[in-house]
């Protein structure tokens, strides 16, 4: 790899960038998405020599495209909507809240796009609300609701040719269950969908529908057999009246709740005054859908009510009202219902239609004898419900209702929120701060009045995180039902994370009627081990009872050019296919390709297992299927990729096929891809990759719940979390391909092509130009590319507890490189990298925290230390001619001698110097800064320490190499040095959080003549101490210095110039700088009073830069930010840039060293004067000889008889003495 790396070098650093970054990335098709490619950088990098930058990160990438981002993916549910910039890179179109599933382009019957329909259990998709599917359009980038659908879509199949889209799932819609088609609105299938989930849609070579999914029949939601049964909970309600009597006992409207005529009376009945007219009303913190009003007409006094109507306040409308009247008749009313005046029961009226509503008021027009008024009142539904707030629960009337039910447990831990008009009840709400009650002691079960044993689709309802604000603390439930007395506990689990309110099928099946010895019941409880705090919430499940044709088993073929759907489900093969299995069946996935129905999930019958293909008939694969469920298929012309959870076929005869799997329908044969992942795989995605060479390949996506994938051939298994990249032309993993440095992770779940415009897919994924670790070189002026190190570092598996207590400033959380260092003299070519990290040395050996490549020879040698405490982090670095001095927080043996803080190391002789320098003492000891004086031997080394050897030695020390001792250079210092710049040989400026002589500062100078310290001036008007800092010029009196501010812990970024700070605004809250560095441009900005246009201010660190997101480098040119690299770790967190380091450091503002000595410089200035002085002699001796030959000069004879005469005879000499007439003047 070295010898590739020198050839391409020869060619020169841009060529040679050009040829190893060509974008390793890559996506295909037109971008109707508009990219806009941001501005060159424009650094002048020429003199530098080489360049690198060093961090902690798995994967990085330079910031080419606007939008580009590092912002960490989310561990909550939500998901992205995404397509890719041309170098490969994924970009965010839309935010999910919550699953996005399924996705197709709607392109209408003239061949135009609608759109992308998206499609899953979302509430809100790019801050639109949009209740499981919405309409994206790539053109313009809207995104549209597409409302009337509550629960979740598994399922979209658009059909070009009919102009219509299929969508399947677990919802309710218009007047169908789980299945509906949309044109340009909701149209009712003449099936009215089905009567369990629907999880897949095809179209087969007949041009029908295949529905896939778990379900018996076509069917619906039905009414009970026992209409009515649900009372509602007046009781609940705030209770108001108008125009009330003031007769004591008879006035308050509440006397009526849950009575009736047998109660009457004083403190039962509730009476208008005398001749006056007047209301009953009710306003609740639920909603409900009343289907039935049973009014008792009072009778006391010889009172009663004549005639009254309904109105429905929510929507201030008169309800129209069905009865049966005194005489028979069914009748019908609105405004003026009667109520009969010697009725000593009830009276009931049914609402015509049924209305949702949460407030209502009864309005009394007329009445019998004095006034009117009533003795009782109940309403009713067909709807069951459970509320999490027990109080809006069924009551116990007259033994009317059994009543549902809840039970919050601990209950101090729930509290009751108010809906604020938002949400469709009040719920209760738990916010957890301690790790024990994240479990199953915390819960809500919620117990519903079953009157019917039957199937029932069960649906959670979750309130958005919205209304109470608590979307940063939302979390993952466990959902666990009882639903008959003998079958066992159903589970699942959702995520609690929507924005607006969301609706959850968790069961569809049989539930049992209460009885005395069971009562159905679901549990929520949060899932264990996720952070604190968090915010678990409750509002109310659904019991519904359905009705269906039976006939089917997962499996169902439509023709929608039929207007009737024929349930003689015979005549279809594949509505057979299904019913031929054992019951029960559960189909994930059905394709059609190549004239073929394929069929995967999870069943078994006649020698078929969990896959099969449908033709003339159902037919077994090779193997007889898989020997585990199958979730899902991706089809590659002739190949068939499945993923699910199984390891074999079903009669074990191809090892090897654990999760995923490839079947070749010409050859009927099954392949491993490798030996598979260690967990379920419940999506395949394709991604083209440019792998090596530039070559773009089609690869596969395998995504899932595993953690690892499986070794295999002589390649060794590799952590994966639920993610992996399978490239079938190598068949091999994209992570075994050591020509590869392409980084992808996350999950992708779905992907559509888009006709004319740019592949959408979705999920939470990133990817980075470069699959690099920790270091990478920076090649190329103006625009610079990456290039690898040429060697791989790995995270260091160490967690020592007193390595975390060592301060190392701001970069205490931090592994990786810290710091890097090239040395290019002595005939030696070394690249130094300090940090905390693992690596593989050429000899084989793990090497750990500093590492050496020497690329001296013709190979490049790879060492370091292997004997140092494991933990060490080494932060800081410099050469005294060819030692070098290292520290950090570094402890350990080397040599047979105990080690602390810092270590020499001799780069020629490529081993530990034979004396190390005695080790710093103190508490916590670290070293931040080494920074050798020029012109002498003396290593300055500074951090927070108390001595150094037996030497009383505090924050400062130098190390004198010669004498191979350690001095104190003076007193009066005391605190953590974190940076330490020579502006002179003499003059050291020190930064960090300082004391001198018992004053606070964050700077100091230090004079090595005189041995004294002295404040920097304002450098107290700083708001904190100081984490890195530069000089801002060559005279070293302005510096660019940020740090952290002592008031509230923010960072801060400031320059010093004449003679005051000047703080900079523009970055938020989590950003740390690292590092800071002046860089000269190729290309002058617009002039600013903080930077000269011919410079710019480099940033690194983790950067929260306003108006864009998260950053690892940054770019400031004085008014403001320009992202310039992104970085991530392996499992998707934001990545840090510790240290931007070059060869020619002389040439870096603020390099090593500090100006020339005082003697060099008179040197200097000494040879360029006799070089001028030798070049003006040459010159004039050159035109006096040019003048001589234009005079007629000759060159003169060197015959002995004749001498000199020839050339300059002697009256040429003497002829003209008389010719002057006066003496010349003296």
């Amino acid at each position: 790899m070295r010898n590739l790396l020198s050839q391409l070098l020869a060619m020169g650093p841009e060529l040679a960038a050009f040829i190893l970054t060509a974008p390793l990335l890559s996506s295909r098709g037109a971008y109707a998405i508009t990219q806009t490619p941001v501005p060159s950088p424009n650094l002048d990098l020429d003199d530098l020599g080489r360049v690198a930058i060093g961090g902690d990160f798995d994967s990085i990438s330079l910031y080419t495209y606007e939008g580009q981002t590092e912002d960490t993916t989310n561990s909550n549910g939500s998901q992205l909507l995404l397509t890719r910039y041309p170098d490969g890179d994924f970009y965010s179109l839309a935010l999910a809240d919550a699953y996005i599933t399924t996705m197709c382009p709607f392109v209408r019957r003239d061949g135009s796009l609608a759109g992308v329909v998206v499609g899953g259990n979302f509430t809100s998709l790019g801050g639109v609300e949009a209740q499981g599917i919405a309409l994206y359009n790539p053109n313009t980038t809207m995104i549209t609701a597409l409302p009337g659908l509550s629960g979740k879509v598994n399922a979209v199949y658009c059909d070009a040719d009919a102009g219509t889209v299929y969508v399947g799932g677990s919802f309710m819609g218009a007047n169908s269950t789980n299945a509906l088609a949309w044109t340009s609105e909701w149209t009712n299938l003449p099936f009215a969908g089905f009567n369990g989930p629907v999880t897949s849609i095809t179209k087969n070579e007949a041009g029908n529908i295949v529905f896939g999914g778990s379900f018996g029949g076509l069917g619906n939601t039905t009414t009970p057999e026992v209409s009515d049964g649900q009372v509602i909970n007046l009781s609940a309600g705030n209770i108001s009246a108008e125009g009330s009597t003031s007769t004591a006992g008879f006035s308050d409207p509440r006397n009526i709740i849950c009575k009736t005529s047998a109660q009457s009376g004083q403190g039962d009945t509730w009476l208008l005054a005398d001749e006056t007219p007047g209301y009953w009303q009710g306003d609740f913190a639920f909603g409900f859908n009343p289907t039935k009003l049973r009014l008792y007409n009072t009778q006391q006094d010889n009172r009663g009510t004549r005639t009254w109507y309904f109105e429905n306040l929510n929507s201030g409308g008169i309800l129209n009202m069905n009865y049966l009247s005194t005489d028979g008749r069914n009748e019908s009313c609105s405004l003026n219902c009667p109520l009969p005046n010697d009725n000593s029961t009830y009276q009931d009226f049914d609402f015509a239609p049924s209305v949702g509503m949460n407030s209502f008021r009864i309005y009394i027009t007329d009445w019998y004898g004095d006034g009117g008024g009533f003795d009782g009142i109940e309403l009713f539904q067909d709807d069951m419900f459970s509320f999490a707030v027990d109080l809006f629960n069924e009551p116990q009337c007259d033994g009317v209702s059994n009543g549902s039910s809840s039970t919050a447990s601990p209950a101090y831990l729930w509290n009751r929120v108010a809906n604020m008009n938002e949400t469709s009840s009040d719920y209760l709400s738990a916010f957890l701060t301690s790790p024990s009650n994240v479990g199953p002691n915390t819960t809500v079960v919620f117990t519903p009045n079953i009157v019917q044993s039957g199937n029932y689709s069960i649906t959670v309802y979750t309130p958005g995180c919205l209304v109470d604000n608590s979307c940063d603390t939302r979390g993952v439930v466990n959902i666990t039902g009882t639903m008959t007395s003998e079958a066992p506990p159903i589970t699942t689990t959702l995520y609690q994370t929507n924005n607006y309110d969301k609706f959850d099928q968790v069961y569809y099946g049989y539930v049992d009627v209460d009885t005395d010895s069971f009562k159905p019941a679901v549990t929520l409880a949060p899932v264990p081990g996720q952070n604190t705090p968090l915010t678990v919430v409750a509002q109310r499940v659904r019991f519904e009872l359905l009705t269906t044709t039976g006939g089917l088993n997962g499996l169902f073929e439509y023709n929608p050019n039929m207007a009737e759907v024929d349930t003689d489900f015979s005549s279809s093969v594949i509505d057979s296919a299904g019913a031929n299995l054992n019951p029960d069946a559960q189909v994930n996935a059905v394709i059609s390709t190549g004239g073929t129905l394929y069929v995967a999930g999870n069943f078994s019958g006649d020698g078929i297992s969990n896959v099969m293909s449908v033709n003339s008939n159902a037919t077994a694969l090779a193997g007889g299927g898989l020997n585990g469920e199958v979730q899902t298929i991706f089809p590659n012309a002739s190949v068939l990729y499945m993923g699910g959870r199984f390891s074999n076929t079903a009669d074990s005869t191809v090892e090897g096929l654990n999760g995923v799997a490839s079947y070749d329908t010409d050859s009927n044969e099954w392949a491993a891809l490798g030996a598979g992942v260690n967990g379920l795989v419940d999506n395949l995605v394709p991604l083209p990759i440019n792998v090596t060479d530039g070559n773009l390949e089609e690869c596969l996506t395998v995504n899932g719940d595993f953690t690892s994938v499986n070794g295999f051939g002589g390649n060794d298994a590799f952590e994966a979390d639920g993610f992996a990249v399978w490239v079938p032309s190598m068949q091999n993993w994209l992570n075994n391909i050591p020509e590869s440095d392409v980084a992808v992770r996350g999950q992708l779940v779905a992907y559509t092509e888009v006709p004319g415009s740019s592949t959408l897919y979705a999920g939470q994924i990133s990817s980075q130009e470069s699959g690099f670790s920790d270091a990478v070189a920076l090649v190329g002026s103006g625009e610079p590319s990456l290039m690898s190190l040429g060697v791989e570092l790995r995270p260091s598996g160490s967690s020592s507890s007193s390595m975390r207590k060592r301060a190392i400033g701001p970069d205490q959380s931090f592994s990786g490189v810290y710091n890097g260092y090239f040395y290019e003299q002595n005939n030696l070519n070394i690249t130094i990298l300090g940090g905390r990290f693992l690596a593989t040395a050429t000899n084989g050996s793990t090497v750990e925290d500093l590492l050496f490549i020497n690329n001296t020879g013709s190979s490049q040698v790879v060492t370091g230390l292997t004997d140092l405490d494991s933990g060490s982090t080494f932060v800081a670095m410099d050469v005294y001619e060819t030692s070098l001095f290292a520290g950090g927080a570094v402890s350990g043996s080397l040599g047979g001698g105990q080690v602390g803080g810092i270590i020499r190391y001799e780069l020629a002789a490529g081993a530990l110097a034979d004396t190390q320098p005695p080790g710093l003492n103190g508490e916590d000891v670290i070293v931040n800064s080494i920074a050798v004086q020029p012109n002498s031997a003396h290593v300055y080394v500074g951090g927070s320490f108390a001595s150094a050897g037996s030497l009383p030695c505090a924050t400062l020390c130098y190390y004198d190499v010669n004498a191979e001792q350690w001095n104190t250079p003076a007193s009066g210092l005391g605190g953590t040095i974190t940076n330490m710049i020579w502006s002179s040989k003499n003059e050291l400026i020190i930064a960090g959080n300082l004391t001198v002589d018992g004053n606070t500062t964050t700077m100091a100078t230090y004079n090595a003549n005189q041995q004294t310290y002295q404040q920097y001036t304002g450098a107290s008007a700083l708001p904190g101490p100081i984490s890195a800092m530069t000089p801002a010029n060559q005279q070293y009196d302005e510096f660019w210095a940020a740090g952290t501010a002592t008031t509230n812990g923010s960072s801060y970024l400031a320059k010093f110039r004449n003679g005051a700070w000047t703080t900079v605004s523009g970055l938020g809250p989590g950003t740390t700088i690292r590092g800071l560095q002046v860089i000269s441009l190729t290309t002058s900005h617009a002039s600013s009073a903080l930077i000269p246009d011919s410079e710019i201010l480099l940033l690194t660190g983790s950067l929260n830069i306003a108006a864009y997101g998260n950053a690892s480098a940054a770019l400031f040119n004085g008014s403001a930010y320009q992202p310039f690299i992104l970085t991530q770790r392996q499992d998707g967190s934001q990545g840090s840039i510790a240290s931007f380091f070059v060869s020619k450091q002389s040439a870096l503002l603020g390099g090593s060293g500090g100006h020339l000595a005082l003697g060099f410089v008179v040197l200097i200035g000494l040879a360029i004067a006799l070089a001028l002085l030798f070049a003006i002699v040459v010159a004039g001796i050159l035109i006096e000889r040019a003048r001589r030959r234009r005079e007629g000069y000759v060159p003169m004879s060197m015959d002995k008889s004749t001498g000199n005469l020839q050339r300059i005879p002697p009256e040429s000499l003497l002829g003209g003495l008389g010719e002057k007439e006066s003496p010349p003047k003296i």
